[in-house]
């Protein structure tokens, strides 16, 4: 079998008919000018060194060359064989928190923003692995379907803000349920939910949904993002203006840390707090390659041998000939008359 890896650039292949017409009409231009000067055999002992056949074997070297280097860039690939791979992984749902206490500046530059650039971290380090995300405030969405398109979950990452789920709150349980929902179906593939949260008035029984999770196979683990002084919420729109209660009192937000080592435990999961250093995605990333990996996909693929080189030599090999070939007549070569026995007889 035989494809192109960038057909798109064989169309630079019309530039040579365009050359061939452009090279025919300046040869008849010069052949024209030279006959305005008289009967073009008679001027030939007057430009002895003039070579119509030599420029036309430069021009064809020329074209020869750029044929194949076109060809050789376009990628040329040929024969194929079957590959058979196998996947072998574990399949995570990172369950984010995107309610308006998570745009704290305790974790800087945000809560939100700093879970955000450590997921992003994460996935540059996943492998094999199958990640989804689901958003939560006071309901919880499906952000992405479990993959392993890791530059689509970089690129749904960039979209999360605290605008995208419309009702506030926390509602840990139900972000746990959907997230438990939302693994591919009937596999035996170890999964693991990493809920990142400041678990701040939670609505719901967090606690049973992660046992209900853990039941099912599913390992639950927190990330609590937040210091243990806590931080206003800042409004949005008004810089340095932060959020305050029916009383006019500033709004201050804390980390409900015993509530996410409630759902760890219930989940059989591992609990992180996070820092100004650290998350905890890491650390949580290393327990989940603990666990037993299963295969995830086997796919048969067919592989192409890359022949660029070889068109690119050849391309290479044309230059350098018509380098070689002077374009006009060698003055020393043209003494030498070898077939030419009467001007041997004349040397002598």
């Amino acid at each position: 079998m035989f494809r192109f890896a960038h057909p798109e650039l064989l169309y630079l292949l019309l530039v040579i008919p365009l050359l061939i017409v452009f090279y025919i009409v300046m040869r008849s231009r010069k052949k024209k000018a030279i006959a305005e000067f008289g009967n073009p055999e008679l001027l030939a002992p007057l430009m002895p060194l003039l070579s119509f056949k030599r420029g036309a074997w430069k021009f064809t070297m020329i074209l020869l060359a750029l044929l194949f280097v076109i060809v050789g860039v376009a990628g040329p690939q040929f024969g194929s064989k079957l590959q058979q791979v196998k996947k072998k992984g574990v399949e995570l749902m990172l369950v984010l928190d995107v309610s308006n206490s998570m745009m704290a500046q305790d974790i800087k530059p945000s809560r939100l923003e700093k879970a955000k650039l450590a997921i992003s971290r994460m996935i540059e380090k996943l492998s094999d692995d199958k990640v989804g995300m689901i958003v939560f405030a006071g309901d919880a969405y499906v952000q992405l379907p479990i993959t392993t398109d890791y530059s689509s979950a970089r690129l749904f990452l960039s979209g999360i803000n605290t605008d995208i789920v419309p009702v506030q709150g926390t509602a840990i349980g139900t972000a746990i349920d959907l997230a438990a929902k939302s693994f591919t179906p009937e596999t035996q593939t170890s999964k693991a939910i990493i809920v990142i949260t400041d678990g701040e008035n939670h609505q719901d029984d967090a606690v049973a949904a992660a046992k209900a999770a853990r039941k099912k196979g599913i390992y639950v683990h927190t990330i609590g993002m937040g210091l243990e002084q806590g931080a206003p919420i800042p409004q949005k729109g008004n810089p340095g203006q932060f959020m305050k209660d029916g009383q006019g009192n500033v709004v201050v937000s804390k980390l409900d840390e015993e509530t996410l080592k409630k759902i760890a435990k219930a989940g059989e999961g591992m609990y992180v707090r996070a820092s100004n250093t650290d998350v905890g995605l890491n650390t949580l990333l290393e327990e989940v390659n603990r666990m037993e990996k299963s295969l995830l996909e086997e796919r048969v693929y067919s592989d192409y041998a890359e022949k660029y080189q070889y068109f690119l030599l050849v391309g290479l090999f044309f230059v350098f000939v018509e380098f070689m070939i002077l374009g006009r007549k060698n003055r020393h070569f043209m003494k030498i008359h070898i077939f030419n026995s009467e001007q041997k007889k004349k040397d002598i």
